[in-house]
């Protein structure tokens, strides 16, 4: 019985233990978990999903026997793939350096406050940080202004007295349009209500919310600007605004306002493009310019020449965008979270996730450590004409720091004590304590960040499979890509014996145009249309346009159907916003053979097509492959 039993006992443990790998190669074996992961990432919509599991089985072989082939020749320890490695790390390892629950609570946040759009009056009075007590006088002035406001007083700009007081109409502003400390304020506020004295490091602060609006949304509008220049007499900005108006008349029964914007506009950044300005949103642009703005109601109308601190402005709207309200909005989404990552409110979510993970990595500060031993040394260094004082010092061997796997020695500390306090960016006044536990936080970060693949899996797989692809392509190049282009007897002999493949559908000889806008690409149709050489205009343009004349076939072409020779497509606007447009010189009929040059980029695919299988067969042979059926049948059951 025990015979039994013991017999059984080996039988599971090997079954259970081998049914965890469902693909063997060689020695090698790819996990349950593995395949998954990566299905789960590269899967489509498909009608039978057997089928499709069993074929990305063979594809993900296929992939992972590469990889070991790339392993076989060290092709990972090549100086270019480790560097290329280290940089990754470097763009992805700060997703992984936040509290996820703050991080999200952050990006609702945002996403909520940029559905209203909030009209902010601001006062403020500038102070020195070391500045200690309340009773300056220009702490009276700023009060001064509060107490009328909270009175009621709505002469706004005639509050302030004396020469602390800085006034400022802010117009309407969103998410992300101020620092975060004064956003926080601004949306606790209801309209009519002013905020309490909020003293930064640098002033005191009154905001008052004048009005909310539902989000104006995003923008994008062509301009003609008329400048003069800030000392200029009456009769100077008389004539600038008879000049705006004359050019907003013929705005109106001329089609192409793009023409206009190049031959009257001042602006130099817009002018060749048409006009046309990159889509903004709210607190973008002076207040005056995008109340003007937000009154074109209409695609393609123009404004009546109005006045900024810039100059004349017509404006015409090209596009307008509501501002989504759903969460899982993708745009948004995407649009929100690059905004948080370059914002200071990313150091909450930094600085809740130090603290978390300080348990997970065994953080511990010596016990036998003083601030006063630790801000005396740092005093030292600060003061010090010597720059290798730190290296000197006996104390910059001690342990202030453990971790589970290791510590960091005092020479780190008095490192970034000084750095921090001697630059005037970072430092602003802050004390030893607040100094010390800021890098507290950073050294608890930057430890974990140098172990990420060790606490965190995502992170590990993430790197690994970064790895992976760079091998593949770097294999990939030596035995399959250069080895086909190298090979011309090869491919010509290969496309001898398979013309057949390698036909024309209907196709004819163009000329494609690509513009950075529709308004260019009018001005560009009708220069050639007037008999304007192409390239010329390729040239005078330089990266505003982009020309290509070759042979297509219609299928890959935007434009007509069933064009004929001579004839131009119209203008096709394209979604990031360029244009193209389409003249056809010659048509040709569907089936006439391409010859080999014609046909050499598809025949360098097949032919890469043909190595790469018989390489792919040579690997099999090396590492033989072996499916646990059971397994597979059990993972397209669970997916």
């Amino acid at each position: 019985m025990k015979k039994c039993l013991l017999f059984f006992g080996i039988v599971f443990s090997a079954t259970y233990g081998n049914a965890q790998s469902l693909i063997t190669y060689g020695k090698n074996s790819i996990s349950k978990e593995e395949f998954i992961r990566a299905y789960n990432k590269n899967k489509t919509q498909v009608d039978n999903k057997e089928k499709a599991i069993k074929e990305y089985v063979g594809l993900y072989t296929n992939f992972k026997l590469k990889v070991k082939a790339a392993e076989d020749l060290k092709l990972d320890t090549s100086s270019q793939l480790k560097d290329e490695l280290d940089n990754f790390r470097h763009q992805i390892e700060d997703g992984y350096l936040n509290d996820a629950q703050t991080y999200k609570f952050l990006t609702e946040q945002a996403i909520e406050r940029s559905q209203t759009d909030l009209h902010v009056i601001h006062y403020s009075v500038a102070i020195d940080p070391s500045a200690v007590g309340d009773t300056s006088e220009k702490y009276e002035a700023i009060t001064s202004v509060y107490n009328q406001l909270i009175a009621g007083k709505t002469d706004y700009k005639s509050l302030i007295s004396g020469v602390f007081v800085k006034y400022a109409d802010m117009g309407f502003i969103t998410a992300f349009t101020l620092p975060y400390q004064y956003e926080n304020i601004v949306y606790g506020l209801k309209v009519g209500e002013t905020s309490k004295l909020y003293r930064s490091k640098s002033a005191w602060h009154i905001f008052k919310l004048i009005d909310n609006r539902k989000s104006a949304g995003k923008f994008k509008v062509a301009q003609i600007l008329f400048t003069y220049p800030p000392e200029s007499d009456a009769e100077n900005i008389i004539k600038t605004k008879r000049l705006a108006d004359s050019v907003y008349n013929l705005a109106k029964v001329e089609s192409n306002f793009g023409v206009l914007a190049r031959e009257f506009s001042d602006d130099k950044l817009t002018y060749m493009n048409g006009g046309e300005i990159p889509e903004f949103g709210t607190g973008k642009f002076d207040a005056i310019f995008e109340s003007e703005v937000i009154k074109l109601k209409n695609e393609g109308e123009i404004s009546k020449p109005f006045s900024t601190s810039f100059g004349v402005h017509i404006i015409k709207l090209i596009s307008h965008t509501e501002t989504p309200s759903s969460k899982t909005d993708d745009a948004l989404l995407f649009d929100v979270k690059q905004k948080l990552v370059a914002d200071n409110r990313i150091s909450i979510a930094k600085d809740k996730f130090a603290k978390d993970i300080a348990l997970k990595i065994g953080f511990k500060q010596a016990a036998n450590l003083s601030k006063q031993e630790l801000f005396a040394y740092a005093d030292t260094v600060i003061h010090s004409a010597d720059e290798e004082i730190i290296n000197k010092l006996d104390f910059s061997k001690k342990v202030i720091f453990t971790f589970t796997k290791g510590n960091i020695k005092a020479d780190k500390w008095l490192t970034y004590y000084s750095q921090f306090k001697s630059n005037p960016e970072s430092y602003k006044g802050e004390s030893d304590d607040q100094i010390w536990e800021q890098y507290k936080n950073i050294a608890a970060l930057e430890f974990y960040r140098s172990h990420l693949e060790e606490y965190n899996k995502e992170f590990a797989m993430q790197m690994q499979e970064f790895k992976e692809g760079n091998m593949l392509f770097e294999i990939m190049e030596k035995k399959v890509w250069s080895k086909a282009s190298e090979d011309s007897v090869g491919m010509f002999k290969y496309y001898n014996e398979n013309q057949e493949k390698y036909k024309w559908a209907k196709s004819a000889d163009v000329l494609i145009m690509n513009c950075a806008s529709v308004s260019l690409a009018e001005i560009i149709l009708d220069s050639i249309q007037s008999g304007a050489d192409w390239k010329s205009l390729v040239e005078s343009y330089q990266e505003q346009i982009q020309g290509d004349s070759t042979r297509f076939e219609l299928s890959q072409i935007a434009g007509s159907e069933n064009p004929t020779e001579g004839s131009y497509s119209e203008v096709i606007k394209n979604p990031d916003g360029t244009a193209t447009f389409i003249k056809y010189f010659k048509i040709y009929p569907d089936g006439q053979q391409r010859t080999f040059e014609q046909s050499k980029g598809m025949v360098i695919n097949d032919y890469q097509n043909v190595i790469e299988k018989k390489w792919i067969d040579e690997l099999k042979m090396k590492y033989p492959v072996k499916v646990n059926e059971v397994l597979l049948q059990t993972i397209i059951k669970q997916l």
